[in-house]
């Protein structure tokens, strides 16, 4: 099923499960990054990298199957994803180690950075890794199996 033909209810649904799923990733991004941070007193950069690393795979994994519940070839998937962090990595990360150097707090770093990358990466995700194969997996086929009943 291809984007275009989601229905407003189910896109509302679609970004909600986003939104949900990427609080679990914030939580884990926010911990890892915390106990990095606190635990080393490195320079921003080398707590979020690892960080951000830990919460897209977890990201990755359940909103492909959950949200966008998609079959498509999951290494295909994964490498537009990777391109997406091929872009976004660099320029938070410049751009966090900007505001560091202005003095603004690592955790109100993290936090902006953290809501860019969840609108970010819906949009790419949505329109770019899923928008041909949303809908697909066995978890949309039983869904849709129990609204036909």
């Amino acid at each position: 099923m291809s984007s275009q033909k989601l229905s407003t209810k189910e896109t509302l649904i679609q970004i909600a499960k986003f939104v949900a799923f990427s609080m679990g990733a914030g939580i884990i991004q926010i911990v890892s990054y915390t106990i990095i941070h606190e635990l080393t007193d490195c320079a921003h950069i080398w707590a979020y990298l690892p960080s951000l690393t830990l919460s897209v795979l977890y990201n990755f994994t359940v909103n492909r199957k959950f949200t966008f519940k998609s079959a498509n070839n999951v290494p295909i998937a994964m490498l537009k994803v990777a391109l997406f962090y091929c872009v976004f990595t660099p320029v938070s990360a410049y751009l966090g180690h900007l505001a560091e150097q202005a003095e603004i707090n690592n955790y109100i770093i993290e936090a902006v950075t953290m809501s860019c990358n969840l609108v970010t990466e819906y949009l790419f995700c949505r329109f770019v890794v899923y928008r041909n194969s949303m809908n697909t997996n066995k978890l949309a086929e039983k869904d849709k199996a129990k609204t036909e009943k």
